[in-house]
């Protein structure tokens, strides 16, 4: 009996290293990479006018990001996002959380959790001064950075063509537990470098990118948008411009149309480490129903003071055309000093 035993036990060893072979093959034993890293934004800002004076210190972002890098194409992160929530408190929440796989030369990418939504990621990056405020599409609540689903990634000819396509909540990953059902939204970009720049990144050159999101929101409705942007950046300069429409609804209610035009860009002074900004945002959101258009202006000189940090000064004026009657503001103009760290 003894003996039988020692031969089944010999008998599974084998069986079990045999099958422990084809995985070693696929698993190297190198141990994954784990990178920390982190960012945040603070500023001083003070209100000009006199419909509400403000003058104070604020961090406005603070992100922990852990990256890790792992056999077989796998890849994955976790950030999470410090920011200002109502009535001045800090509220800590979770940014990203994802893992993706790249098949072995494949130029697709697969991901699932909680994922940077196709454009704003890839504006964020084009633009580069997230310091300054959000894009003019998630400030003006049309998209959202990130959000629960799945999508496909991928470049051609290193980013001749760059595209995303996911399928989401459509809610956001601020929105609160509770405000997703059965509708989801369906969104896709895709970016076209016309001509090479000295830039080489993803967002280098002279491209045409377009996006567009079809979709229903929490209890069901119309959610469109379709945007167009042409953008030129090299190492030195950057102009870009976009247009954007929305159709948005609710079940049984008519249906809201309203658009918006974005036109930004920078010039690093040469041999310096200063750069001048430049944007302007107009925002109509429903030009069905009435004329009330906001129209912002962006205009700064940064420093770029160490690889890790960069300041800027700018002022970020807010004019409001409302209609006839309105109690509204007609203009809200800031002063603001703004830092950057990168670690």
């Amino acid at each position: 009996m003894a003996l039988l035993s020692r031969r089944t036990l010999a008998a599974a060893g084998l069986v079990v290293a045999g099958a422990a072979a084809p995985l070693a093959a696929q698993n190297p034993s190198t141990p994954p990479q784990i990178t920390v890293g982190g960012l945040s934004y603070a500023q001083w800002g003070a209100q000009l006018d006199s419909l509400s004076p403000n003058n104070s210190f604020d961090v406005t972002r603070a992100y922990l990001n852990l990256f890790g890098k792992f056999a077989n194409g796998i890849n994955a992160r976790v950030t999470t996002d410090l920011y200002s929530a109502a009535g001045g408190a800090h509220t800590i929440r979770l940014k990203y959380a994802w893992f993706s796989w790249t098949p072995e030369n494949s130029v697709l990418t697969y991901k699932f959790g909680l994922l940077t939504t196709p454009f704003i990621d890839w504006e964020e990056a084009l633009w580069d001064y997230r310091m300054q405020g959000s894009m003019a599409v998630d400030r003006n609540g049309r998209m959202t950075s990130s959000d629960f689903g799945a999508s496909i990634e991928g470049n051609v000819q290193h980013d001749l063509l760059n595209f995303q396509i996911d399928a989401v909540n459509g809610s956001g990953y601020s929105a609160a537990p509770g405000t997703t059902d059965r509708h989801r939204s369906f969104q896709a970009r895709a970016s076209l470098r016309l001509l090479p720049t000295d830039d080489g990144s993803r967002v280098g050159g002279l491209r045409l990118t377009a996006y567009g999101e079809l979709g229903a929101p929490f209890g069901g409705g119309t959610k469109n948008r379709f945007l167009g942007e042409v953008s030129y950046r090299s190492k030195d300069v950057l102009l870009a411009g976009e247009y954007e429409s929305s159709t948005d609804s609710t079940t049984g209610a008519a249906k809201v149309d309203g658009h918006l035009i974005s036109a930004y860009g920078w010039v690093k002074i040469p041999q310096s480490p200063l750069a001048i900004i430049a944007r302007v945002d107009i925002v109509n959101p429903n030009t069905a129903a009435s004329n009330v258009t906001q129209t912002r202006f962006i205009g700064g000189l940064s420093y770029q003071l160490s690889p890790n940090v960069r300041l800027l000064a700018d002022l970020d004026d807010l004019t409001l055309q409302t209609p006839t009657g309105a109690a509204a503001p007609k203009s809200v103009t800031q002063a603001l000093f703004q830092t950057q760290f990168t670690f």
